[in-house]
C-alpha cells in the first residue's frame, strides 16, 4: 500500500514500493543514434561523489552532470532536438517541407532556450513564452538565440496556455514539454529524446564497475524527464530492479499531491529558487508512468536545494537549484525522522549505488542560492 507522511518533523513523502515490480514497453530505438550524429554531441560526465556516499551510508553515489549538453547548460536539448526532428519530418511527409515554421513554447528557462537554439540551427524562427519568476539572465539567454520572447505575468501554467494559443497561428508549431488531452504527440517525442541520458548512465556505470543502480533521483517539474527514466528502468527484461525517487519544490508539489490523491491534480505554485521545477500540473502522458513506476516522491524547501548547490560546487559539479534538488531530495529521504522507513521503502542498503540527475548547470537559471534565500 502507498504511504504518505507530511508534518513539520518529516518531509512531504509518498512511497509505493510495489512500483519496482511494474513493467512497461521500452522507448523506441534510434534516438541515441540521432543525438550521436549531432554536431558537438558527447556523453555528459557521470562523476562519483565518495563524500556523499559516506555521509548518507550507501555504497557509491554518482552525479550525472548536465551542465553542458550540446552546448547548453541543461539536458533539455535532448528532447527539443529529437521532437523538432520528428515534427519537421512529419510536416515534410504532408508536403509542408518548404513552408516557414515558427517554433512556439512556454518555459521556465531551459526548455525554451533549447527550442530557440534548435530553431536557430535549423533556420527557423522561435517564439518563447516565459512566466514570472524566471531570472532576467535566463530570459536574455533565450533572446540571444534569436527567439521572440513574450513575458507573462502569471505562473508557468498560464505561459503554457498563452503559447498554445499563439501556436494556432499559420506556420506555427507548438513544441511543449508537457502534454494535455489533445496535445500529446510532440511531448511524447520530447520524452523519447531524454532516453539518451539514461542510456549514457547505463554505459558509464558499467565502465565504473558499478553495475545496476539501486536508486535514481530525479528532479521533477511536469514529469517529462521522470517519465523517460521510468520508461527506461521499468522496461528492463531482467536484472535487479532500480528504485526511482522524484524530487519537487515544496512550492510546487504537483506530482506528490497527484500521487497522494491517486489522480492528476493542479496546485497553486509559489516562489522558489528551483525555477525550472515551478510547475503546477503534471504532464498528462507522464502521469500514468509516474503513478505506476515511481517508488517514491519527496518535496524539499529552497534552503535544502541552496545547501546542495554549494556542496556540489565544492565537489567540482557546476549546478543550479534544480539540478541540486536531487542531492537535497536524497538527503531528505535518508536522514532525519522517519529515515529508516524511507530507506527501506527505497530498498537501499550499505552497498547500494545511487545516481543523482543534476539537470542543469549554474548558468541555466541564475538565482540566489544561499541558505538565506
Amino acid at each position: 500500500m502507498p504511504a504518505y507522511v507530511s508534518s513539520t518533523a518529516q518531509p512531504p513523502w509518498f512511497a509505493r514500493p510495489a512500483a519496482r515490480a511494474w513493467t512497461c514497453p521500452p522507448a523506441p530505438t534510434g534516438v541515441r543514434d540521432f543525438h550521436a550524429a549531432l554536431p558537438g554531441y558527447a556523453p555528459t560526465p557521470l562523476t562519483e561523489l565518495p563524500p556523499v556516499a559516506a555521509e548518507l551510508g550507501v555504497g557509491r553515489v554518482f552525479v550525472k552532470d548536465e551542465s553542458c549538453r550540446l552546448g547548453l547548460p541543461a539536458f533539455k536539448a535532448l528532447g527539443a532536438s529529437w521532437a523538432v526532428h520528428r515534427a519537421l519530418a512529419a510536416r515534410a511527409a504532408r508536403g509542408d517541407a518548404t513552408a516557414p515554421v515558427t517554433l512556439v513554447s512556454a518555459t521556465d528557462g531551459n526548455h525554451g532556450r533549447a527550442v530557440a537554439r534548435t530553431a536557430r540551427l535549423l533556420g527557423h524562427r522561435a517564439r518563447i513564452f516565459v512566466p514570472r519568476g524566471v531570472h532576467p539572465e535566463a530570459v536574455a539567454a533565450i533572446a540571444a538565440e534569436g527567439a521572440e520572447v513574450s513575458q507573462v505575468t502569471g505562473a508557468y501554467d498560464e505561459a503554457v496556455r498563452r503559447a498554445a494559443e499563439a501556436a494556432a497561428a499559420p506556420g506555427a508549431l507548438l513544441v511543449q514539454d508537457t502534454a494535455w488531452p489533445g496535445y500529446e504527440r510532440i511531448p511524447g517525442w520530447i520524452v523519447e529524446g531524454y532516453s539518451t541520458l539514461c542510456a549514457e548512465v547505463d554505459e558509464q556505470l558499467a565502465a565504473a564497475g558499478a553495475g545496476t543502480p539501486g536508486l535514481i533521483v530525479i528532479p521533477v517539474g511536469v514529469g517529462s524527464l521522470a517519465h523517460a527514466v521510468v520508461t527506461h528502468y521499468r522496461s528492463r527484461p531482467a536484472g535487479p530492479p532500480t528504485s526511482l525517487l522524484s524530487v519537487e519544490p515544496m512550492a510546487a508539489p504537483c506530482v506528490i499531491e497527484s500521487l497522494t490523491r491517486g489522480e492528476p491534480v493542479s496546485v497553486t505554485t509559489g516562489e522558489t529558487i528551483m525555477a525550472g521545477l515551478n510547475c503546477g500540473t503534471p504532464s498528462s502522458i507522464a502521469w500514468p508512468r509516474l503513478r505506476d513506476g515511481l517508488d517514491a516522491a519527496i518535496a524539499i524547501p529552497d534552503t535544502a536545494s541552496a545547501r546542495a548547490v554549494g556542496d556540489l560546487a565544492r565537489l567540482g559539479i557546476s549546478n543550479g537549484p534544480c539540478g541540486a534538488a536531487s542531492l537535497a531530495g536524497l538527503r531528505a529521504a535518508l536522514t532525519g525522522d522517519g529515515a529508516d522507513e524511507r530507506r527501506a521503502a527505497l530498498g537501499l542498503g550499505p552497498a547500494s549505488t545511487v545516481v543523482l540527475l543534476s539537470t542543469e548547470g549554474s548558468a541555466a537559471n541564475p538565482a540566489a542560492t544561499t541558505a538565506d534565500s
